[in-house]
């Protein structure tokens, strides 16, 4: 299998977290539950192949998704279907980094996934066909890069104190996002429209989304889970609140998690049918 990240390091780097590309990926499943990161999504199919979403509950499928599509920001987990020898490059933007090349509020595509024809119109369908013919990661990267750099709007970047406020979060993800809210120059009205224009959620989402990303990464770490403690390193006074926030952020509650060895897996990907 080929897996390649480009790390940015231009001005894009302020906007897009990094872009990776896949090949001849085979998965032991074909649909899988995927977690809420805090980033949006601009993904490239590369092989032909039509990509699912699922209904949480019956798994049954809800729409199709060919070539090229965006996933926005989400709340809550998704079900997608998963593809033997796949090939598929994704470009994943920091929490506030999809406004300059989006154009609209973030906001408008909260817990979607649209055609990206539907935000960079047919344009977006030719730049995927010039994705077909290199052979190399880097020769794909370069050419995504360039049509980054096309659609940038310099006049649409987050202010500054919106950066640091979302960096703060960031960071410090176990703390009361309160007191970073406090810290913001203007209202905290002001803030949640900023919030949601620029990365869609509002300050508190974001930060439980944050939060949660930060229990996996901690689970990942650990050789012997003990839940007290990852419930406390993370900002829970209460245990049940934190089996709560577990179970609406992965569909499973810890024990559940642990059961189906999730631990072992990606940590925002979670097999649904692993032996499908």
């Amino acid at each position: 299998m080929v897996f390649n990240t480009h790390i940015l390091n231009n001005l894009l780097s302020n906007y897009v977290e990094s872009i990776f590309h896949y090949k001849d990926f085979n998965p032991d499943h074909s649909i899988e539950r995927v977690v809420p990161t805090g980033h949006l999504f601009l993904i490239f199919e590369l092989d032909g192949f039509s990509r699912n979403t699922f209904d949480n509950n019956t798994l049954k499928p809800k729409k199709s998704f060919t070539k090229v599509w965006v996933s926005g920001m989400h709340k809550n987990y998704i079900s997608i279907s998963a593809h033997q020898n796949s090939e598929m490059l994704v470009v994943q933007f920091k929490p506030c980094g999809s406004y300059p090349f989006l154009q609209i509020p973030v906001e408008e595509l909260n817990d979607k996934v649209i055609p990206a024809e539907e935000l960079f119109s047919d344009d977006i369908l030719l730049l995927r066909d010039s994705l077909l013919n290199p052979e190399t990661s880097s020769d794909k990267f370069k050419i995504v890069e360039n049509w980054l750099l096309s659609k940038f709007d310099e006049t649409k970047t987050p202010p500054k104190d919106l950066v640091k406020a979302i960096e703060e979060l960031r960071v410090n993800s176990n703390n009361n996002h309160n007191q970073i809210i406090e810290k913001y120059p203007n209202s905290q009205k002001h803030l949640i429209h900023q919030f949601k224009k620029y990365i869609g959620l509002t300050p508190k989402q974001l930060h439980r989304v944050l939060r949660f990303n930060d229990i996996l990464q901690k689970i990942q770490q650990e050789q012997q889970i003990s839940w007290t403690e990852i419930a406390y390193l993370c900002g829970f006074s209460d245990q049940s609140h934190f089996i709560k926030e577990f179970k609406h952020f992965s569909g499973f509650n810890p024990s559940e998690f642990i059961k189906n060895e999730f631990d072992k897996d990606p940590p925002n990907f979670f097999p649904l049918d692993r032996e499908g």
